[in-house]
C-alpha cells in the first residue's frame, strides 16, 4: 500500500480490526474490513501536494483549494487529515494524515489523544525514521498509559484488566461510542490480542517495581500503591494537559492555585482514579466531536 503514496513518512502504521482480529469478527484477517492506515509527515504541505499529484481522486472537493488549505483544515480538531473510502490494491483503505510535530505533542502531552490512544494499542507499524525525538514520544505514551490506568485500577488486578483499562482510555468520553461504536468495543479489541498487547508493554512492566511477573502461573501480578504519597508520585508523572484538566474539574475558577498543590489534593481523594478518568474523558470528547465534524468535509 505504502508503495502508492509519498514516501516522505516519519512514521507509517495500520491499525484495526483489518489488521488485528477483533472479538465477534470472522477468523483470520478481516478481508473485507477496512485497512486503517496513520501517516506522520514532517511537511504536510508538501506531502499533500505531491500526494495531490499522485492520488487527486482520494481527496473531497476541498482538492480545489489545494496543499495550503488542505493542512490548514488538517489542522483543526485532533491535527490530522482523513482520506476515506480509498480503493487501493484490491481492499478499501482510510489513511489520516498528521504532522511530525503535531504528533510529538499529542504523545507527549495528550493533548487531543486521538493518535497517542491509538499508539496504546497493538498497530502494526510500517515504517519509522530514525527521528530520536518521536522515539522517546512513542516511548513516553506507552509510560503515561500504564500511569494513568494504575491510578484508575485497584490495589490489585489482572493482566488482562490492566489491558482492558489501557485500551478503554482513548473511549472514554468519545461521543461516537454512545452513537454508532460497538459499546463492547474495547473487551473485543484486548481478548484476542493480549500476546500482542504483551510485546507493546513487556519492556515497561519489568521496569516498574509496583508489578511483579509470576512466571509459574503465566500472569503478572501488580500490587499498586494506593497512599496518597504513590498516588502523588503518579499524578505528577501524568502527560501535562490531563494534569491541566482534572485540575480544571477540582479548582473552582479564580482560586488560582498551582498544579501540584492541586494534584496533592486529588492524591488523598478516595475517588481519585474517578476523578482521572474524568480529565481523560474531556480530553478525548472534544477532540472525537471536532474530528467527526471535520469528517463533514474531508470525506466529502
Amino acid at each position: 500500500v505504502l508503495a502508492h503514496f509519498p514516501q516522505e513518512l516519519s512514521l507509517a502504521f495500520a491499525y484495526g480490526s483489518g489488521v488485528f482480529r477483533q472479538a465477534g469478527a470472522p477468523a483470520g484477517p478481516g478481508e473485507n474490513n477496512m485497512l486503517d492506515f496513520v501517516f506522520a509527515v514532517d511537511d504536510s504541505v508538501t506531502w499533500h501536494m505531491m500526494n495531490l499529484l499522485k492520488n487527486r481522486s482520494h481527496y473531497s472537493f476541498l482538492k480545489v483549494f489545494g496543499p495550503k488549505h488542505i493542512s490548514s483544515v488538517q489542522s483543526y480538531g485532533a491535527g490530522i487529515y482523513y482520506n476515506t473510502l480509498v480503493p487501493c490494491n484490491g481492499r478499501m483503505i482510510k489513511y489520516g494524515v498528521i504532522s511530525t510535530d503535531t504528533l510529538i505533542d499529542d504523545l507527549l502531552h495528550w493533548k487531543t489523544l486521538y493518535v497517542a490512544g491509538r499508539l496504546q494499542k497493538p498497530v502494526k507499524i510500517l515504517t519509522q525514521s530514525e527521528n530520536s525525538k518521536l522515539q522517546a514520544a512513542l516511548v513516553s505514551n506507552l509510560k503515561s498509559a500504564v500511569t494513568a490506568a494504575f491510578l484508575m485500577l485497584p490495589e490489585s488486578f489482572s493482566e488482562e484488566d490492566l489491558y482492558m483499562q489501557i485500551a478503554g482510555l482513548s473511549y472514554s468520553g468519545d461521543f461516537r461510542m454512545i452513537i454508532g461504536e460497538d459499546r463492547s468495543k474495547v473487551q473485543n479489541i484486548v481478548k484476542p490480542n493480549v500476546p500482542h498487547f504483551q510485546k507493546l508493554y513487556s519492556n515497561i512492566l519489568q521496569d516498574c517495581p509496583q508489578v511483579v511477573y509470576k512466571h509459574h502461573l503465566g500472569r503478572l501480578e501488580a500490587s499498586i500503591d494506593k497512599s496518597p504519597e504513590g498516588q502523588f508520585t503518579q499524578l505528577m508523572a501524568l502527560p501535562r494537559t490531563l494534569q491541566q484538566k482534572i485540575t480544571s474539574l477540582v479548582d473552582p475558577p479564580g482560586k488560582n492555585r498551582d498544579v501540584e498543590e492541586i494534584l496533592l489534593q486529588v492524591a488523598h481523594d478516595p475517588d481519585c482514579g474517578f476523578v482521572v478518568h474524568q480529565g481523560i474523558s474531556g480530553i478525548v470528547r472534544s477532540s472525537s466531536i471536532a474530528q467527526s465534524a471535520k469528517t463533514i468535509l474531508t470525506a466529502g
